[in-house]
């Protein structure tokens, strides 16, 4: 017998990022859970003061659930870059300022590579995963995908994906559909995003289709 939770009905995705919200709303759908985003809700954001993004994932889930009163879904993800010992890792938000202006942040990390005479541009994207119920149960799950930082290339996606290129591709996440790049192959439980990586395996334990 399994010890995970299942989540049904109505869930809310603990964010006010509007990229985010629609890629959570994409991998959910299958399962037919109804998504309602912490924004829309007018519920306040939590100080992420965790060390791992699986604590600021659960700050975040954790204050949802317990305002809202239902289930609730977050995801705390970031760039982190081998030369600059992981950063921006935890901030890589915060390195885009309160505008969000990550074009500036994917140019501070283009500064501070050349700053360090970096031989290298290996990288990779984290994601945790996490789901919260009001009574204080969670449930965390990991992805990660590596690869390499490049020139910015393409105008999909959000955040650092235009400068991202994964292992075995020749297009940056910049330039790969949102279909494609969180597409599973729900037979070989294959995906290409760290987030929808995360997400298999939470399915696997946690969600049913309908």
């Amino acid at each position: 017998m399994s010890d995970h939770r299942i989540l049904t009905g109505r869930v809310v995705i603990a964010t006010h990022n509007a990229g985010k919200l629609v890629e959570m709303r994409e991998l959910l759908a299958p399962f037919g859970v109804e998504a309602v985003s912490a924004g829309e809700l007018g519920l306040p954001e939590p100080d992420e003061t965790g060390t791992m993004f699986s604590e600021n994932a659960a700050i975040k889930a954790l204050a949802a659930a317990r305002a809202s009163g239902l289930p609730a879904f977050a995801d705390d993800s970031g760039l982190c870059v081998n030369a600059l010992d992981g950063a921006p890792g935890l901030f890589s938000a915060r390195w885009a300022g309160p505008t969000k202006d990550f074009s500036g942040a994917i140019a501070r990390i283009a500064a501070e590579l050349d700053k360090r005479g970096a031989t290298t541009r290996r990288a990779h994207f984290v994601s945790a995963l996490v789901i919260a119920w009001p009574d204080g149960h969670t449930e965390t799950f990991e992805g990660r995908v590596f690869g390499e930082l490049v020139a910015p290339r393409g105008t999909s996606g959000f955040g650092y994906d235009p400068m991202f290129l994964p292992d075995g591709h020749d297009r940056t996440f910049g330039e790969i559909s949102s279909e494609e790049k969180h597409g599973v192959d729900w037979e070989t439980g294959e995906a290409l995003s760290h987030r929808a990586r995360a997400f298999v395996i939470l399915a696997r334990s946690c969600l049913r289709r309908p």
